[in-house]
């Protein structure tokens, strides 16, 4: 039977970026140094098959700080946490290890910066995401106010007008949030922004990926779990550059190829918390059912490394 022949564009950048890199580092590093249980605090990155992998290894996961025992380190995720988690561990003298990705703590420091001047801090993010969680809870209740959307702009009650600063989520679409800090500098002309946009390079570098890919496919996979940030926008991406059919798979056997039926072109790409071995799961799976052709179409090189905390670097 002569099988139709398809065309894959795989986009790169894609998949794992320096700061999932150097979170699962953390966790393989903690159960080397003080040996399973090491308990993580949330899932380290938002990958099933990472997150099972590592449970695999000895990694405990919990969702609040008191599941954990005092005598065992714990790992707080990629993400961020509010200020009273560590500030918890330390008064149970835990050990912690904290695998905040660095460009969120970066975004954390910026937000405590415009606190000290005075400022009211708004911020761009997902309500309820563990990252937009972490940041706001850098500072006191009610300094942080939280904006989804442009329309939620006008309904914004600020203390001063005239003492405002943004920061925003790393993980959001480039575009979407474009449109939220002009509504923000409308309604706020003084507003203090970030010298350089928080969005993170990983996160803009796989959304412009994809919008070079867009124009060439008639479907779009993105390789990425349902509670992953950065991989819904990338399905958001493929859709508003002009792929109807843009769809977050978690891998291979997630395909429907029902839906692929008569395409001959289709698009791959991962977000930042997705293993390549699931991209070439998915491409050998697309293999076994058409004369496929794969295409790489690459628009940036990442060469960023995060250093894991000294404490993993030292001996026992």
């Amino acid at each position: 039977m002569t099988r139709s022949p398809l065309t894959l564009y795989l986009a790169a950048p894609r998949g794992f970026c320096a700061g999932v890199d150097r979170a699962i580092k953390i966790v393989e590093m903690a159960l080397e140094k003080w040996g399973p249980p090491v308990y993580v605090r949330h899932e380290i990155v938002h990958n099933k098959f990472v997150v099972d992998g590592l449970r695999e290894k000895g990694a405990v996961f919990v969702e609040e700080l008191a599941e954990c025992p005092d005598d065992r380190p714990v790992i707080f995720s990629a993400h961020g946490v509010p200020k009273a988690v560590p500030a918890e561990a330390a008064k149970r003298e835990m050990v912690y290890v904290d695998a905040t990705c660095p460009l969120v703590s970066k975004v954390h420091i910026e937000a405590e910066r415009h606190h000290e001047n005075g400022l009211q801090m708004i911020m761009i993010g997902h309500a309820g995401h563990p990252e937009t969680i972490g940041t706001m809870g850098q500072l006191p209740e009610g300094e942080v106010l939280l904006v989804e959307k442009p329309e939620d702009v006008a309904g914004l009650e600020v203390r001063d007008p005239d003492r405002l600063a943004f920061i925003t989520q790393t993980t959001l679409s480039v575009d979407d949030t474009a449109g939220i800090v002009a509504a923000l500098k409308a309604r706020f002309p003084a507003i203090v922004g970030p010298h350089k946009e928080d969005i993170c390079y990983a996160t803009t570098n796989r959304q412009a990926a994809v919008k070079a890919i867009a124009p060439a496919i008639d479907a779009l996979l993105v390789i990425g779990a349902p509670n992953s940030s950065n991989s819904k926008r990338l399905v958001e991406v493929g859709r508003a550059n002009g792929c109807a059919y843009s769809q977050l798979v978690q891998r291979a056997a997630d395909i429907d190829w029902r839906a692929l039926d008569g395409i001959r072109a289709v698009g791959i790409t991962a977000g930042a918390s997705a293993p390549e071995v699931l991209v070439n799961e998915v491409i050998d799976a697309f293999a076994a059912r058409f004369d496929l052709t794969v295409e790489r179409i690459e628009t940036a090189q990442e060469n960023v490394e995060f250093k894991v905390p000294r404490v993993l670097r030292e001996p026992a």
